[in-house]
């Protein structure tokens, strides 16, 4: 990776796998069509060519096996990085996932750990249907022992998946399909750690709290708030887990108003544990709360559905205008 070079998030996929093998060859790759084909969706082009096949494995369609694979190459010294293709196919390995992965090194008292990095392609927007458009980070988020990384940026997606990779603990790393084009610059300073959250843009009125592709649905909201005279803050998580507490809870301070967006169903999200977050720091003393979600129904298929499902600008604003109403 040059730095400060224009990239992609899908090319800093891309790079920060090549290059954290470079740097350590216990890295290995393991996962549906990642070798010669370069991936489903091209993240891993190029590094079965340049690293081989004892490094840069295909499997057989079976995440139960990927899984179980990448555990026990964990377990024995090595750094897998398994990809799952779509996010929601963890759903095929969850006794795995839930039970063996996440435990493991609680259950032997610290002395073995689980250096183990879950690539999942989430997100909806390309009408891929229900069963391939979910975004799973809340699941993960109620089992203590995994990290989990939600980036909306190239530099961010860069820097989080190599230090998820150095991680001594299991890391689900979300990349979302509608950002893989996203361009932006890739930079050696400003690295993120895994559970340090980033402000995108300053704010006086109101916090939004966002992940992946609704952070810049979040900062188009604040522009267009912005021109009706208010100020919004909106702070990208990055990572669900850990949380940043005290870059929220300071930021939801400040302004007195908190409205959460994520791309998910309303019930249990991640944004209900936000809210609790806060009201207990704050004790009462928000002025106003409110939840942007998607509705609570399998994603559509129909792409117009799919649209009007996933949310909008026009929510946020709407959200965030009922806060300032009070």
């Amino acid at each position: 990776m040059r730095a400060g070079g224009e990239t992609t998030f899908r090319v800093a996929i891309r790079d920060a796998l090549a290059d954290e093998m470079r740097d350590d060859d216990r890295v290995v790759l393991l996962g549906e069509d990642i070798a010669a084909a370069g991936g489903v969706f091209k993240a891993t082009e190029g590094l079965f060519e340049e690293f081989g096949g004892q490094r840069v494995r295909d499997t057989p369609i079976s995440e139960q096996a990927i899984i179980g694979a990448a555990l026990g190459a964990a377990l024995n010294g090595l750094r897998p990085v398994a990809e799952l293709m779509f996010a929601d196919f963890v759903a095929v390995a969850m006794d795995q996932l839930a039970n063996q992965v996440a435990k493991y090194r609680y259950q032997t008292g610290g002395q073995v750990t689980v250096p183990l990095v879950v690539r999942a392609v989430c997100g909806a927007g390309f009408g891929f249907g229900a069963q391939h458009s979910q975004n799973p980070e809340a699941w993960f988020m109620h089992l203590p022992g995994w990290r989990v990384v939600a980036a909306s940026t190239p530099h961010d997606a860069y820097w989080l998946l190599r230090a998820a990779i150095r991680s001594a603990d299991p890391v689900l790393f979300l990349e979302h399909k509608s950002l893989f084009g996203k361009a932006g610059t890739v930079d050696d300073d400003r690295r993120p750690r895994l559970g340090q959250a980033a402000v995108r843009r300053d704010g006086e009125d109101v916090t939004v709290v966002t992940t992946m592709l609704m952070v810049d649905r979040a900062l188009e909201a604040a522009q267009e708030m912005e021109r009706r005279g208010h100020s919004v803050e909106v702070i990208d998580l990055r990572s669900m887990a850990p949380l940043d507490r005290r870059l929220v809870v300071r930021s939801a301070v400040k302004t007195g108003r908190l409205v959460t967006v994520e791309e998910n169903p309303r019930e249990c999200g991640w944004g209900a544990e936000i809210v609790s977050m806060v009201a207990e720091e704050m004790a009462g003393e928000l002025d106003g709360v409110r939840r942007v979600t998607a509705p609570s129904t399998p994603i559509p298929f129909s792409r117009p559905l799919e649209t009007d499902w996933l949310p909008r600008t026009e929510n946020v604003v709407a959200a965030l205008e009922a806060v300032l109403r009070g």
